[in-house]
């Protein structure tokens, strides 16, 4: 055999090897006897992942995607021409345009609905999904899983109820047990939380469902790669340990920030103790007048938090919506969201709380010498 044939074919015996932390599948294609086939179809590191989340979602099928916007795309691809989607209008702005986009693409009739406001529930029109966050972005409020669910579910049995439940996390929240047939996270955020990989998950505990998104996942190529899995997997074993940190902070910096004059309302989930039972990390803040457009001095004086695309990550961030999260829509509908540059984002990272308050306070006091 020449040499270069035979160092083709080198490969080392792993038939007996017990590694502690499961290494990295970054292959294509496995032998034809393997249990698994081919990376874009499934991978030994990305079942991994989809186990350890479906297990803390209480879900029974787990399916990993490249983000989390493709995640979602994958859930509309559930639907038909002709159909009607409800979403709320409280809504994450690239989620926003997706729906607009994809219902104008296919034929499929689109309703933007306040969910939040319980006194146009008795109008709610049949659908055949109903797509909302909770908490929500922005504003962070909370929508009742179980009771929109009952309230659509009776115009409509075969409705499917999807939550994007990326700010709860599954420790938090679990909507496939109070209504949901369908719940999605980013796992850029919490799941990750190092700002270096991106991904998404669909979780339910329907097998039609998990079979339409599984395959739909491998003809469109919307698979996880092995080295993204492997590090969410990674992030993943922290995940509990990193969230009491950034709620005992959150807690701190709230109660701190409410007592601020340049600062005139905070926004916070609704913690009912059992849809939602804790959070941890994000909140937003209207800057009080004459505040309202001084964003910039804001991040030019913090030390500390980066103005990054990013949330709920080790290090802290700000961000303001207007400009950012929902910069992809127009300002009517920003301004019928409610968005103005008034509003800001904080996500607390895992650095000393005491450190965090000091920086914020100075940035607050530049912010007040600036419009002097």
């Amino acid at each position: 055999m020449k040499k270069t044939t035979e160092s083709l074919h080198a490969k080392v015996d792993t038939s007996n090897d017990a590694p502690i932390s499961t290494p990295i599948y970054q292959a294509s294609a496995f032998e034809a006897h393997s249990d698994f086939f081919y990376s874009r179809k499934n991978n030994p590191n990305v079942e991994e992942f989809e186990q350890a989340v479906s297990i803390l979602a209480e879900t029974k099928y787990a399916i990993a995607t490249t983000t989390g916007m493709s995640a979602i795309t994958l859930v509309l691809n559930l639907m038909k021409p002709g159909q009607h989607l409800v979403i709320n209008k409280h809504l994450y702005g690239c989620s926003y345009k997706l729906f607009q986009w994809f219902c104008e693409q296919y034929q499929i009739r689109l309703s933007i609905i306040d969910l939040t406001d319980m006194d146009e529930w008795n109008n709610l029109p049949e659908a055949d999904m109903v797509f909302f966050e909770t908490p929500t972005n922005p504003f962070l409020y909370t929508v009742n899983i179980k009771k929109i669910s009952e309230v659509f579910k009776k115009k409509n049995p075969t409705t499917l109820i999807v939550v994007d439940s990326t700010w709860a996390t599954p420790l938090f929240q679990q909507p496939c047990k109070v209504g949901a047939d369908i719940s999605l996270h980013s796992a850029t955020k919490y799941f990750s939380g190092h700002s270096d990989v991106m991904g998404g998950i669909v979780l339910t505990n329907s097998q039609p469902i998990h079979e339409k998104i599984l395959s739909s996942r491998f003809y469109f190529g919307a698979n996880l790669s092995p080295f993204s899995a492997w590090l969410l997997r990674r992030s993943m074993l922290t995940l509990e340990v990193r969230l009491k940190q950034h709620k005992d902070t959150t807690n701190i910096l709230k109660a701190y920030l409410e007592g601020r004059s340049e600062i005139s309302k905070i926004y916070y989930p609704e913690i009912d103790g059992e849809q939602l039972s804790d959070y941890a990390t994000l909140i937003f803040l209207k800057l009080a007048k004459p505040y309202e457009k001084q964003y910039k001095v804001l991040t030019e004086n913090l030390k500390l938090f980066s103005t990054g695309t990013g949330m709920a990550c080790v290090t802290s961030m700000i961000a303001q919506p207007f400009s950012g999260s929902h910069a992809s829509m127009c300002d009517a509908e920003k301004r019928e969201m409610g968005l103005d540059e008034s509003l800001v984002r904080l996500s607390f990272g895992l650095e000393n709380v005491e450190d965090l308050q000091q920086d914020l306070a100075q940035a607050f006091s530049a912010l007040v010498k600036e419009d002097a």
